[in-house]
C-alpha cells in the first residue's frame, strides 16, 4: 500500500507525463527520423525518470532533464543502427541510390538532411529550430556549454543549407522541422 508522499509522487509524474510526453516523442523523432521508434523512446526515457522520480522532481528544469535523457538513448540508438549498418554493409554491399529529379516534399528533403548531420550539430539544430528552445535550454538539455550550442548550430545549420541547396533557405528549414515534429508543439521554456 502506498503512502501519501508516494501517492503524491505519482500524481505529480502522472502529470508531467501528460503534459511532456508528446513533445518528448517529437523529440526522439527528429532526432532519429524514426517515427516507430519515437514513442519507444520517449517511453523509456520517462520510465527511467520515473525511477529517479525524486531527484527529477526536485531539479531545477526537469523538461530540460528529460530531453536530455531523450537525446541520449537517441544517440545511443542511432550509434547501435550505424553499428548495425555497417555489419549488414560486410555481407550485402548496396548500390547507390540515386534518384534523378526527385518529386517529394520539403519536409522530407529537411528530414534526410538532418540525418547526414553528426549527432551533435542534428540536436542543437533541432532543440533550436523545431523546439524554439533558447541557448541556455538545448545547453541544459544536451549538457554542454552555450558557446557549444551557438557554434554547433550555426554549422548545423550551414550544413543544412549546403545538402538542401537553393531550396535551404533557413525559414524553409525551421517551418519544415516545425511541420515534421507534428501536432505537439509548444514551448515548455
Amino acid at each position: 500500500m502506498g503512502t501519501v508522499v508516494d501517492d503524491a509522487a505519482s500524481v505529480e509524474f502522472h502529470a508531467f507525463f501528460e503534459r511532456h510526453y508528446a513533445e518528448l516523442a517529437r523529440l526522439a523523432h527528429l532526432l532519429t527520423g524514426e517515427a516507430d521508434a519515437a514513442d519507444d523512446l520517449a517511453a523509456d526515457a520517462l520510465l527511467a525518470l520515473w525511477h529517479r522520480w525524486d531527484r527529477v522532481r526536485a531539479a531545477d528544469r526537469p523538461v530540460a532533464y528529460a530531453r536530455g535523457v531523450v537525446a541520449n538513448l537517441a544517440r545511443t540508438r542511432i550509434r547501435g543502427a550505424v553499428r548495425e549498418r555497417r555489419r549488414i554493409a560486410l555481407f550485402w554491399p548496396r548500390g547507390e541510390e540515386r534518384t534523378e529529379n526527385p518529386d517529394v516534399a520539403g519536409v522530407v528533403d529537411v528530414q534526410e538532411a538532418l540525418r547526414r548531420l553528426p549527432f551533435r550539430k542534428r540536436a542543437c539544430v533541432v532543440l533550436r529550430h523545431a523546439f524554439d528552445l533558447s541557448e541556455k535550454d538545448t545547453a541544459l538539455t544536451l549538457g554542454i556549454s552555450v558557446g557549444t550550442v551557438k557554434s554547433q548550430t550555426s554549422k548545423g545549420m550551414a550544413e543544412l543549407q549546403r545538402l538542401l541547396g537553393p531550396q535551404g533557405d533557413p525559414r524553409r528549414v525551421h517551418a519544415a522541422m516545425a511541420a515534421r515534429g507534428g501536432e505537439s508543439g509548444g514551448r515548455n521554456r
